[in-house]
């Protein structure tokens, strides 16, 4: 079982070598060895627009040779997380000057990929409550085309997963994928979200295009991002069906209290 940690854990923080030192030397032995890195990219986190900030990060991995695995595409333009005003990420957003503006966000943190030489970035599709209808269809197919198409000449393979809506269901997203003949696109499976929609077993149906699956845990009714074990996912149980379904993904740990003393347990 392949096990990656994403820096939102740490998105209080600004993401710094001292930092990436300081989660090197709390991961236990066993398992730093062979770690995985997705870099939350949240501006006051990890500012994708100041490019000192990237090159400082990039000489980190280069030093430690670390080749970060995959950026989370930003929820938010700002550094107080949409908490001052600012509009969020929406690339389903009705308004097509708002779909523009997301589509740009998501590739001025991409383009970090010039120095960070990640190889996958996790996006998301609409907000929580987003519905679904031909319109939604549409405005998907013209967002990950478009992401998919600058994505290319960077290396970066671009997985889209499911939220807290109807619109990125994922039987909803098998569907955008195979509509739009997006064959570079993948999935990223994100089991807490949904254990709290539509459930773990029916998300299986796109276990053909899962690349990724992101771990943390809640009580069934909300996405609370807890540690694996702290809600009511059946983890052992889930780790066999979705190993059967979708062969040797990474597994993401994407909780936002970590517990790395128990962290040696999910990666058996």
């Amino acid at each position: 079982m392949r096990i990656g940690i994403s820096t939102r854990m740490m998105l209080n923080e600004r993401l710094q070598p001292s930092l990436l030192n300081k989660l090197l030397d709390t991961i236990p032995d066993m398992v730093s060895a062979a770690i995985a890195i997705e870099i939350f990219a949240a501006r006051q986190h990890f500012d994708y627009t100041d490019r000192e900030h990237v090159a400082e990060l990039a000489s980190w991995f280069t030093q430690h040779k670390i080749t970060p695995w995959g950026l989370h595409a930003p929820k938010f333009p700002d550094r107080e997380m949409g908490r001052a005003g600012a509009p969020s990420v929406n690339l389903l957003h009705p308004e097509k000057s708002r779909r523009i503006d997301a589509i740009d966000e998501v590739k001025r943190a991409m383009e970090t990929a010039e120095l960070l030489r990640f190889q996958h970035l996790v996006v998301a599709l609409g907000e929580q409550g987003e519905g679904w209808s031909p319109r939604t269809l549409e405005n998907a197919l013209t967002a990950l085309e478009h992401l998919d198409a600058f994505a290319r000449p960077l290396g970066v393979c671009i997985l889209v997963k499911n939220g807290m809506n109807e619109a990125s269901l994922p039987e909803r997203l098998v569907e955008i994928l195979n509509v739009g003949h997006l064959t570079r696109v993948g999935l990223c499976l994100d089991l807490g979200h949904a254990h709290a929609t539509c459930g773990i077993p029916a998300a299986l149906a796109a276990a053909g295009r899962i690349v990724a699956v992101r771990m943390h845990d809640n009580r069934g009714f909300r996405d609370e991002h807890l540690w694996p074990g702290k809600g009511s996912i059946d983890w052992s149980q889930t780790r066999a069906v979705v190993t059967a379904a979708a062969g040797d993904p990474l597994w993401i740990v994407d909780a936002t209290q970590p517990d790395w003393a128990a962290l040696p347990a999910l990666a058996q």
